[in-house]
């Protein structure tokens, strides 16, 4: 596996290796012994798969709170997908910044994101589907969320259309009235 490190310290994206021959291909999506090796101690408790049918479907900036916030590793197992990472802890050099990436079946990059920043991707084709790992167990009262079109992050969303949007997406807060804490450095 490749790890690339970003912009935002702790988000990597991360390359299977992809052995092909005349019958198809196969790669590992995740190895612990890998991911050690690159420095990156993780324990997944949790996988996750969304089916979205619309291109252009809008799912984020979602993040869970303390003490059940969660490191997610996300890939595109089909159609494509343009995934986003928002720094959001405060004191953080890279606070409201945001790290994007085409996620797709075809290029089967995926992307890790640590705990204390938020997650959101578009899809840029119809019938996509998503899977990713977390590190924490689903806590519906720690979820919360930030509107996917805050202007003081400005995400550059691929799709210049309105996005088909779930009314709790449609409804979340800027960063700075989202519940949040998370504190760089702890």
């Amino acid at each position: 596996m490749k790890f690339t490190k970003t912009n935002l310290e702790g988000v990597m994206v991360v390359e299977p290796a992809v052995f092909g021959d005349h019958r198809g291909w196969f790669m590992e999506t995740y190895n612990e012994a890998d991911f050690l090796e690159a420095g990156i101690n993780l324990v997944f408790v949790q996988d996750n798969q969304s089916f979205s049918a619309e291109k252009g479907t809008l799912r984020g900036l979602h993040y869970q709170l303390n003490p059940k916030a969660q490191t997610k590793l996300v890939r595109c197992i089909r159609g494509a997908i343009y995934d986003v990472a928002v720094d959001i802890r405060k004191g953080s050099p890279t606070y409201g910044k945001w790290f994007g990436i085409e996620l797709s079946a075809e290029n089967k990059k995926q992307l890790l994101i640590p705990k204390g920043f938020a997650h959101g991707f578009m899809t840029l084709t119809e019938n996509v589907e998503v899977q990713y790992k977390v590190d924490e167990l689903y806590f519906p009262e720690c979820d919360r969320g930030i509107k996917w079109n805050d202007p003081t992050i400005s995400i550059k969303w691929p799709i210049n259309r309105p996005p088909v949007l779930s009314a709790k997406d449609e409804n979340s807060p800027l960063l700075e009235d989202a519940e949040n804490n998370f504190r760089f450095g702890e």
